[in-house]
């Protein structure tokens, strides 16, 4: 079978497309399983199942400095940038063998935490010069004044939250 240079450019961008399609940048998680089965092979134990999204931060874009007037440089000087992402869920079970010392109560216990958007913002800083605009009552020279120094903290939002089960 031979292959034209318009099939190589069709099998080209059909790869191309499959491979855009499955990509998962623009998710915000990664759903990730826990392999254990291994070890509970080689242990002869039940092994906790466990499956977890790994977050994929995406950047903001940077808030822009403002300038005032009267002052020589804008605020905040070093921008904050904002920071997005979503906890996957996770969910772990796992048996509970013998919990009251009798077959009969053998369960299995599991930890759910349902996914999270978590935003944050990081620190900013914010610099005043040691001598202002030019001062016309002083012959066009700048006044010498305190220099001013701040820091924006960073900043942290979310609302993680667990259950905890039994049955």
């Amino acid at each position: 079978m031979k292959m034209t240079a318009r099939g190589s450019l069709a099998a080209l961008m059909t790869c191309m497309a499959a491979a855009g399609a499955a990509s998962p940048a623009l998710a915000s998680t990664v759903p990730v399983g826990v392999p254990l089965e291994a070890v509970e092979t080689s242990l002869g134990v039940d092994t906790p199942r466990v499956a977890t999204g790994v977050p994929v931060p995406v950047v903001g874009a940077p808030e822009v400095p403002v300038h005032h007037s009267g002052d020589l440089l804008p605020t905040p000087l070093v921008p904050v940038i904002p920071i997005g992402t979503e906890l996957g869920h996770t969910g772990i079970t796992s048996p509970v063998p013998n919990l009251l010392g009798r077959k009969e109560t053998d369960g299995e216990g599991s930890l759910d935490a349902p996914a999270t958007t978590l935003l944050a913002r990081g620190a900013g800083v914010i610099v005043g010069a040691p001598i202002t605009m030019p001062d016309g009552h002083n012959f066009g020279l700048p006044n010498v004044v305190a220099p001013k120094l701040g820091v924006i903290a960073p900043e942290l939002k979310g609302a993680p939250s667990a259950l905890l089960g039994l049955r």
